[in-house]
């Protein structure tokens, strides 16, 4: 029964963000038909980061009570009319409202999502598990930007918001009809309030160690998302069909990697791990202005697709061995919340210095902010792993 719980979780998550990826890269274009400027492409990224950021820990924690499947069917419906609703938008004010309403709607799926895998990973399973989850999530992403393109090249903007909607809505029926409720005593129930818990986490090195290092290895995601677009345009004169390539090798990359980094994750130093997969990808994002060409540029994101894919498992295996004390919805909702606020910075630094020094600059910076808060939190972790070991007599 819980293979096919399992199963059934993970194709709809696939089939909402294969949805969501096909819209990556015709979005910066579509917002910059419409007046949009750099400061203004990171606040429509912001707006989304903004209202995901505060629904998560709220969603999360209430899922520990009320279940996870309503959330899911909720956040699903919003996918499906925020795709409807995106080619009306008639100005980068209407935009950011509709990208602001889309936060909602993802905070009601992804932590949720995370929260019924970690209610079914075995203790010493955690990085396998949310390895599938991740490969769900990233075959998705990976998918979309290659649809999109093609969508794009063929029917115009507008066809890729509408095929969003769509999947979106087959996701829901998936979810309605296949998934079932998980018994209360299989959720787990928070043992504590939102704020409380948010107090205990970040009193907690190792715990506050984990949010920082996920908060920081997301700020790269504007950067290498909505503004790659933009730079291969610029840069290179590359088509729609090109940047989806570069951003589903990406994606696929990390993907087919979760597995045998997630099953690594769980067999050797998960701290250690982290702090590659940082410097990889911090060193990718100091590299990008110096590509000399469409396939230097390919290389460098499959290389930061390899380094993600170090990442994603372990975090994930971290954050639900933490969830066991706190509640694996109210955990992995302020997870996301630590997500949403890397995205966050990243939209405002990346368009802050992209007006002000030019693309260039804005991935360089990203790539030295990344590099510093990741030792900072690799070095909490292990601190915090380190006070744990008994010292010998």
């Amino acid at each position: 029964m819980q293979g096919r719980l399992v199963v059934t979780l993970l194709l709809s998550v696939f089939i909402a963000l294969l949805g969501i990826g096909i819209i990556v890269p015709v979005m910066p274009v579509f917002a910059v038909n419409l007046g949009a400027g750099g400061m203004a492409l990171g606040l429509i990224i912001a707006a989304f980061s903004i209202s995901r950021g505060i629904f998560q820990p709220i969603v999360g924690g209430l899922s520990d009570r009320w279940g996870r499947k309503g959330f899911l069917l909720c956040g699903l419906f919003f996918y499906a009319l925020v795709g409807l609703a995106m080619p009306e938008a008639t100005s980068v004010v209407n935009l950011i409202v509709i990208r602001a309403f889309h936060g909602v709607g993802s905070a009601m799926i992804v932590p949720v999502a995370m929260a019924c895998i970690s209610d079914m990973a075995p203790v010493g399973q955690e990085g396998r598990y949310m390895g599938l989850l991740n490969i769900a999530i990233f075959s998705g992403m990976g998918s979309g930007p290659l649809l999109g393109g093609v969508f794009t090249d063929l029917w115009g903007l507008a066809a890729a918001f509408y095929a969003m909607a769509a999947l979106s809505f087959l996701a829901l029926l998936l979810v309605f009809f296949q998934l079932r409720e998980p018994e209360k005593k299989e959720r787990g129930i928070a043992r504590m309030g939102i704020f409380k818990a948010l107090r205990s986490m970040l009193g907690q090195r190792r715990t506050g160690g984990i949010l920082l290092a996920r908060m920081a290895t997301m700020i790269i995601m504007v950067p290498t998302m909505a503004f790659l677009p933009l730079l291969m345009h610029q840069w290179f004169q590359s088509s729609a069909m090109q940047i989806g390539v570069v951003i589903t090798c990406r994606t696929f990359v990390n993907a087919l990697l979760q597995t045998p980094f997630g099953k690594m994750a769980d067999r050797r130093n998960k701290t250690q791990m982290l702090l590659v997969g940082c410097l990889v990808i911090s060193a990718v994002m100091c590299m990008v202005p110096l590509a000399a060409g469409f396939w230097w540029l390919l290389l460098l994101f499959v290389l930061l697709g390899a380094g993600e894919a170090i990442i994603w498992p372990t975090l994930g295996a971290f954050a639900t061995e933490e969830g066991r004390h706190y509640g694996q919805g109210i955990m992995m909702g302020v997870f996301s919340l630590a997500m949403s606020i890397g995205v966050f910075s990243g939209s405002l630094a990346a368009g802050f210095t992209s007006d002000l020094l030019g693309l260039h600059w804005a991935f360089i910076i990203i790539g030295l902010t990344v590099l510093l808060l990741s030792l900072l939190a690799v070095f909490l972790i292990k601190g915090a792993d380190s006070d744990k070991v008994p010292v010998p007599q």
